[in-house]
């Protein structure tokens, strides 16, 4: 068997304006020939994954951080937010005031003022990652799926995500619910941009392990690729971690080889380091 790459989507695969460089495609499509597996694996959900992603041709997804695991089109984990949780958390949010958006396989769910109240806070998020003319990208941009005035409880939930007016309501929201999975995104302690709340005790290197076992496939054979905090569980994981050169200082302190940025070819150069491709 050759490698199992597995990819972080934002930030990693695409840039924080969801451009998809042509380099990546082609060291995908070309690994892929040459006998390697190439897997996406992300925060977002299945129903984020839009078709130009699936177009460059994919063995399958680890998704919601690590909640939901597809391999050649079947199902192999999918563990998902219960009813009653997704009420507490709906409820809890309302009461606090915080607009929300929910996660699921089936759509972007969002609370009745995420649009308006979320598009500063997405505009900081791709100031924060550099991005030109941040100030003027737009919900629709960022979300081009989202929903808006769909039902808030649900029973196809992944995760949560909401907007923090401070980093208190994190705080809050690890012992309100103890148990599911707190997490933060958008920056680093006081400037976290959001919260989340997922399924307790999932990962991304939790959801990689999985997939091995249902592969039958060993660790030292894993590439994983990632830019985040969140990704580090995975870089450990695998056998050899790659950060992006526009990634976090955490995560790439602790890889095995920083790469270039996104723009600049970073995939492919990686994929070419590691004998992937020629």
């Amino acid at each position: 068997m050759g490698k199992i790459i597995f990819i972080d989507v934002d930030g990693t695969l695409v840039d924080y304006e969801n451009h998809l460089p042509e380099s990546a495609v082609e060291a995908i499509r070309e690994a892929r020939k040459n006998g390697h597996k190439v897997y996406i694996c992300t925060g977002r959900s299945k129903a984020e994954v839009y078709p130009p992603l699936w177009e460059i041709g994919l063995d399958g997804m680890i998704g919601g951080n690590g909640s939901y695991v597809e391999s050649e089109g079947v199902v192999v984990m999918h563990q998902l937010i219960t009813l009653e949780q997704c009420k507490h958390i709906v409820d809890w949010l309302h009461e606090r005031k915080l607009e929300f958006y929910l996660e699921s396989n089936n759509g972007l769910f969002a609370s009745e003022h995420f649009e308006e109240e979320g598009e500063p806070v997405i505009q900081e998020y791709s100031k924060r990652k550099g991005k030109e003319n941040a100030e003027k990208i737009t919900m629709k941009e960022a979300f081009p799926d989202m929903i808006y005035g769909g039902e808030l409880y649900r029973d196809d939930v992944n995760k949560v995500s909401f907007i923090l007016r401070s980093y208190q309501d994190h705080l809050d929201s690890i012992q309100e619910f103890p148990d599911l999975q707190p997490g933060t995104w958008g920056g680093k302690g006081e400037i976290a941009l959001f919260g989340d709340l997922g399924v307790k005790d999932i990962t991304k290197a939790h959801a990689i392990d999985q997939l091995l076992n249902y592969l039958g496939a060993k660790r030292q054979d894993t590439i994983a690729f990632g830019d985040a905090k969140v990704d580090i569980p995975m870089l450990e994981y695998c056998h050899i971690g790659v950060a992006m050169g526009s990634g976090g200082d955490e995560i790439k302190a602790m890889a095995d080889y920083i790469t270039d940025n996104v723009d600049q070819d970073g995939l492919y150069n990686a994929f070419v380091h590691f004998g992937l491709i020629e």
